[in-house]
């Protein structure tokens, strides 16, 4: 039994017992210095190093872009130009309006910076006074009745002023061009025939003016077209077609225009047709000199 007992351990192993496995394992083999913590002001060299190539590098401040709030910020009203991009048509329209009204000299300022009216823009204009106008009839069952004219008299009487005052701008010498001017006559004439009809003939005079004026307008532009260029643009797009349609569905109150348009036609096919006696030169290539001329009888025939 004895002989199975744990030996007794020798007391100058206890003491290396105490010591850590580091510490032993340190002391057993060479000796080497511990390396120094790197200081805060050799980040430089720190970087350059392999075994730092994930540390996060110093990154170089730059100024912020963004502007500082203002200090001490206060209401103040908008600028004209910030204003004026806040405004829609009509507002627009309204401010100037009441400028051209308070300030008289400003109306030829606004008239010389302003782009000149194309038809495009001018008939959109002239359909609006028209939407307005069909708009305001009541629902009432005879749309020519008086008590319809009432209703619909402050539209009415401002679509036939809008009609006044736009054709001018149409018609020579302020258009130069015939083109422009009949493009416009025909299609500001289509709007005067959508105009209604009202069972009192009173009503209708006003309606059986703008044809008379929109008659004269026709005129003046087919007289202006006839002295330029021979008038040869007035053969082309169908102006005799048009304007004959219109004079009908008018009952004939665009015949002045059309007069003058068929008189500035005949001339031109006259002037085209070739003359009736070819000249000497020509009757001597043709074979046909003396043929044309009259016989002269002699004796008792």
């Amino acid at each position: 039994m004895n002989s199975l007992a744990t030996p007794p351990v020798p007391p100058h192993f206890h003491e290396h017992s105490r010591l850590s496995p580091n510490r032993s394992m340190s002391a057993s083999g060479p000796s080497r210095k511990r390396k120094a913590s790197p200081s805060p002001d050799r980040d430089d060299e720190m970087s350059t190093s392999p075994f730092l190539s994930n540390a996060r590098l110093p990154t170089a401040s730059t100024p912020s872009s963004r502007k500082r709030a203002r200090p001490n910020l206060v209401g103040r009203p908008l600028s004209v130009e910030r204003l004026l991009e806040t405004l829609d048509k009509d507002s627009l329209t309204s401010v100037l309006k009441t400028l051209c009204e308070r300030h008289p000299s400003l109306r030829d300022e606004v008239v010389q910076v302003s782009p000149r009216p194309s038809i495009q823009s001018t008939l959109q204009v002239l359909r609006q006074y028209y939407t307005r106008l069909m708009d305001s009839f009541p629902l009432g069952p005879n749309p020519r009745s008086d008590y319809s004219y009432d209703r619909v008299r402050p539209q009415w009487h401002e679509l036939l002023d809008a009609l006044t005052d736009f054709t001018p701008h149409f018609l020579p010498p302020n258009e130069h061009q015939s083109s422009t001017s009949l493009e416009y006559l025909n299609d500001v004439t289509q709007i005067i025939h959508d105009l209604p009809e009202w069972d009192n003939p009173q009503h209708n005079l006003a309606k059986q003016n703008a044809y008379e004026e929109i008659s004269k307008a026709w005129a003046s532009v087919i007289k202006e077209a006839s002295k330029r260029g021979g008038g040869f643009q007035l053969q082309f797009n169908g102006w005799e077609e048009k304007l004959r349609a219109h004079n009908e569905k008018s009952g004939g109150r665009l015949r002045e225009a059309y007069d003058e348009l068929m008189q500035a036609l005949g001339w031109l096919r006259q002037s085209n047709q070739p003359s009736q006696q070819q000249s000497i030169r020509q009757q001597l290539f043709s074979n046909t000199y003396g043929m044309e001329q009259p016989m002269i009888r002699t004796g008792n025939w």
